[in-house]
């Protein structure tokens, strides 16, 4: 069971691209293919200098991932609060 859940979530090397004059790169066809990118999709980039990497996400992807997150942390920030005013009780 563990096997299949590795590999299906394990990074996958689409393949290298080569920065063009006007700073373009060409994301590879599969990569394409495999993340849903069409000419129209707008895509985030995020770099670390200090660690020299970029990421590329799709917009719609990383505004999906902010919402459950928001909504995750209000969750557990109201079940601190439960917590906290239940210790408050027994003392």
């Amino acid at each position: 069971m563990k096997n299949s859940f590795f590999k299906q979530n394990a990074p996958k090397f689409y393949g290298a691209t080569t920065v063009g004059e006007r700073g373009q790169v060409v994301i590879p066809a599969e990569a394409r293919r495999d993340f849903g990118i069409t000419p129209a999709t707008k895509l985030l980039v995020f770099g670390s200098q200090g660690h020299g990497g970029l990421l590329l996400t799709k917009a719609e992807t990383f505004s999906e991932f902010i919402t459950t997150a928001t909504e995750k942390l209000a969750r557990f920030e109201e079940m601190l609060k439960m917590d906290r005013d239940s210790e408050k009780g027994t003392k």
